[in-house]
C-alpha cells in the first residue's frame, strides 16, 4: 500500500507540457507548422538559374536570391494554409493528416485563411516594389495555380502532375528573372523533367505504399494505375538526362579552356544521381523527395562531386 501510495504521489511530477489552441504560443507554433518548414528548403531552387550562369559570386546578386528566397517561401507558405484550412474536415478523418494544426484545431479556420489570404497578398507586392515586374508576375501566377490546384486541379488526372511540376520549375525560373539572367532552353527542359522525375516518383511510391488502404492517402491515387506512373518517371528521368547531355555535349560558345572537359564529365555524375534516385524510386520509398536527398550518403556524395564538375564547368576552370 505504501509502494502505491508512493506512486500517486510522483505521477505528476512531471505533466505534459502543451499549448492549448487559444494561447498566443500555440496558435504561432500551429501557424509555423501550417507553413511547413521542412518544404522551404525546396525554395532553393531559386539559385539554380544563376548559378547555372555562374552569376553569383557577387553580394548584391545574393541580396536579391535572399530577398526572392523569402517571397517565394511566404507565397509557398500562403497556399499550404488556405489548402488546410479548405481541408481541415476531410483532413480530420485521416489517419496522419488529422495532426496538421487547422485540422487539430490548433489554428482556427479563419485564422489560416486570413494568415494565407494576407502572404499571398503581401508577398507579389513586395515583389513589385523591389525587384523587376517579371518577378512579381511569376509569384502571382505561381499563387492563382496553386489557389486552382487546392480547389479543383489536384483532382484532375495528369493536371496535377503538371502543375506540381510548373511549381518547382517556377522556383528554378524566378532566380534568373531576379538577376535578369536568360533563362536557356536546355536549363528549362533539364530542370522541367527533372521536376516531373522526382514528382511522379513521389506519386508512384505513395500508390505503392498505400495500395489497398482505404483513405490513407490522396483520392486521386486510386485513379492512376502505377504502371502508368512508373511510366511517367521513368519518361521524365530520360528526357532529363538527353537535355542535360545535350548541353553538356554541345559546341560553340565560350572556348575551351579548362584544365579537363568539366561539362562532359559531370554527365557521369548527373546520369549516376538520377539512376541512384531511380533505386528509391522503383521500391516505392521517394515519397519524401526531401528524406532521399539528404539522408542517402551515396546520393549525397555523387550530389557533391556534380556540382563541383558542373561549377567547374561554368567557371571554365
Amino acid at each position: 500500500m505504501a509502494d502505491t501510495t508512493v506512486l500517486r504521489q510522483r505521477a505528476p511530477e512531471h505533466p505534459p507540457r502543451t499549448d492549448p489552441p487559444g494561447r498566443p504560443g500555440g496558435l504561432a507554433k500551429g501557424l509555423l507548422k501550417t507553413a511547413r518548414p521542412r518544404q522551404w528548403v525546396k525554395n532553393v531552387l531559386v539559385v539554380a538559374a544563376p548559378a547555372a550562369a555562374g552569376e553569383l559570386f557577387s553580394g548584391a546578386a545574393w541580396g536579391r536570391l535572399a530577398l526572392v528566397f523569402a517571397l517565394f517561401t511566404a507565397a509557398a507558405s500562403a497556399v499550404y494554409l488556405v489548402n488546410d484550412a479548405r481541408d481541415a474536415d476531410a483532413d480530420r478523418a485521416h489517419p496522419v493528416k488529422r495532426h496538421r494544426p487547422v485540422a487539430a484545431g490548433q489554428v482556427p479556420v479563419p485564422v489560416a485563411y486570413a494568415v494565407g489570404g494576407a502572404l499571398g497578398v503581401l508577398a507579389p507586392a513586395t515583389a513589385a516594389w523591389l525587384c523587376p515586374p517579371a518577378v512579381a508576375w511569376l509569384l502571382a501566377a505561381y499563387l492563382v495555380m496553386q489557389l486552382a490546384y487546392c480547389v479543383s486541379l489536384k483532382h484532375v488526372l495528369v493536371v496535377d502532375l503538371a502543375v506540381v511540376t510548373t511549381g518547382f520549375l517556377m522556383r528554378a525560373m524566378i532566380g534568373g528573372l531576379a538577376l535578369g539572367i536568360p533563362l536557356s532552353r536546355w536549363f528549362l527542359i533539364t530542370t522541367g523533367f527533372g521536376a516531373l522525375f522526382m514528382v511522379s516518383a513521389k506519386r508512384y511510391s505513395e500508390a505503392v505504399q498505400m495500395a489497398g488502404a482505404a483513405g490513407a492517402t490522396r483520392a486521386l491515387l486510386t485513379e492512376y494505375t502505377t504502371g502508368y506512373l512508373r511510366f511517367v518517371w521513368q519518361l521524365a528521368a530520360g528526357v532529363a538526362v538527353l537535355g542535360y547531355c545535350l548541353w553538356a555535349m554541345e559546341e560553340g560558345g565560350v572556348p575551351h579552356a579548362s584544365v579537363l572537359p568539366w561539362r562532359q564529365l559531370s554527365m557521369v555524375a548527373f546520369i549516376l544521381a538520377v539512376l541512384r534516385y531511380a533505386v528509391f524510386a522503383d521500391r516505392g520509398t521517394a515519397g519524401e523527395p526531401e528524406d532521399v536527398v539528404l539522408r542517402d550518403r551515396a546520393l549525397a556524395l555523387i550530389g557533391v562531386v556534380w556540382l563541383a564538375m558542373y561549377a567547374a564547368a561554368v567557371a571554365n576552370w
